[in-house]
């Protein structure tokens, strides 16, 4: 038997999108050992916990949530059932029936949404005109049973409910206050099948108190 494994997770670099706020870094990549004068290659990385392809956890928008090194990786290893979404384009909300039409009878415990938004990054379409979850399907997840959900978007909230709106990311406080593991940034995912379920592996940095952290995320098909 062969198996294939789909890298789902952004390159890290300088000059990467970030979102656009002041409590999220641009990345900074400084080379300090050299070969030749120390002998050996080194980097200092600054980074955000919330950088290219990375993981919520509960602290993140709840206060006393649980923190990323204190969560088991279980929830971030194993099936998981990809969902076509690819027709819900720019401003496009998503209903409990659409998800419970694409999920198709699978598992729900770790699910992915394929909507091929990764294809926008790069622009700042790809931030305030991606297609979201509406309440109703937030928590239509939980009731499922949902504990870990990644996407090819920035975030799982109609962008227009940002910090300052009347409705402050509503989706992230009903999946995060249920312990729903949320995975962000994610890329490659209209390589995955959608029928039957892949293999998913998200490896995040175990950070102290860490509200999130970056990951590698990848799926192993077998063949």
């Amino acid at each position: 038997m062969s198996r294939t494994i789909v890298d789902l997770t952004m390159l890290l670099e300088e000059g990467m999108q970030t979102f656009p706020t002041l409590w999220h870094p641009f990345v900074e990549i400084t080379q300090l050992g050299r070969h030749g004068i120390e002998d050996r290659e080194t980097r200092k990385l600054v980074i955000g916990t919330h950088t290219g392809t990375h993981i919520d956890a509960p602290r993140h928008f709840i206060d006393g949530g649980e923190t990323i090194d204190n969560i088991t990786l279980d929830p971030m290893v194993g099936p998981a059932s990809v969902l076509d979404m690819r027709s819900f384009g720019a401003d496009a909300e998503v209903q409990p029936e659409d998800l419970e039409k694409a999920l198709a009878g699978r598992s729900a415990e770790r699910v992915l949404l394929q909507y091929g938004w990764d294809s926008t990054l790069g622009t700042m379409g790809y931030y305030d005109r991606s297609p979201y979850l509406s309440e109703a399907a937030a928590q239509w997840l939980v009731d499922q049973g949902c504990r870990l959900l990644g996407m090819d978007t920035a975030m799982p909230d109609n962008p227009k409910n940002g910090r300052g709106s009347d409705n402050d990311s509503p989706n992230h406080t009903i999946l995060l206050g249920n312990n729903v593991l949320l995975v962000e940034y994610m890329v490659n995912l209209t390589s995955l099948p959608t029928e039957g379920e892949v293999f998913l592996v998200v490896a995040p940095m175990k950070i102290r108190e860490g509200d999130g952290a970056p990951v590698r995320a990848f799926a192993i098909l077998e063949d």
